[in-house]
């Protein structure tokens, strides 16, 4: 699996040669540097420890900056796993670019929310509410939540107000359109989780893998 840590720039629009428009969101991926690597033996599983984003020296603790002067490398504001089957080819320190992904593949977007604060029923949950004029006193409230005698309490997970948004939230299966390299940009059809300069985890769509796997599997 391949992978690669990014930040979201904004939504725009670009056109085909025959004239069709398609939404993309225009994504700054990398590039990362190959901070640690986890390996079977001494952590259980193989994963890549990535790092992304400049961060100025006085803004990390001594942890952080002693991983990163153990080895030898220049601090980053972002840390992230990603999960790998084969170790081979990488190395602490290796640079990791936009390259890796090329115009046509798919890719799943991972990324937090945007935070909506404190809501109520109808904005979190979608219930309709109750009737908004004729003397009515019950508009947007959520209405009775016992269960009368039996069971005498409020199940758990009754749909109530609280916090909305600031979720870990994945897009999936989406297509990348079109990669510019040199300027470390990828165009991802439609939108992805969070808002403008949101960090963003970017992998191989799940689809992709297993379909690759079933065709390996039918060559042999």
């Amino acid at each position: 699996m391949k992978g690669i840590l990014g930040k979201k720039i904004a939504m725009t629009q670009i056109f085909t040669e025959d004239g069709k428009t398609i939404p993309v969101t225009v994504v700054e991926a990398g590039p990362c540097t190959v901070t640690q690597i986890k390996s079977v033996d001494k952590e259980g599983y193989n994963a890549l420890q990535l790092g992304f984003g400049d961060v100025r020296e006085k803004k990390l603790n001594k942890p952080q900056r002693g991983h990163f002067e153990s080895k030898e490398l220049e601090p980053r504001r972002h840390l992230a796993e990603l999960r790998v089957e084969d170790l081979a080819g990488y190395e602490v320190g290796q640079e990791i670019t936009a390259d890796i992904f090329s115009k046509g593949e798919r890719v799943d977007i991972t990324g937090r929310s945007r935070g909506k604060g404190f809501a109520g029923v109808i904005k979190r949950h979608n219930f309709s509410g109750g009737p908004a004029s004729h003397g009515a006193h019950f508009h947007r409230a959520p209405g009775a939540i016992g269960a009368c005698a039996t069971p005498s309490r409020v199940f758990k997970g009754t749909r109530m107000p609280g916090r909305m948004g600031a979720e870990r939230v994945t897009a999936l299966n989406l297509e990348v359109v079109d990669v510019k390299p040199e300027r470390n940009l990828l165009l991802l059809r439609g939108s992805v989780p969070g808002p403008d300069g949101g960090l963003l985890v970017i992998r191989e769509a799940v689809k992709a893998r297993k379909k690759s796997k079933k065709k390996a599997h039918v060559l042999t």
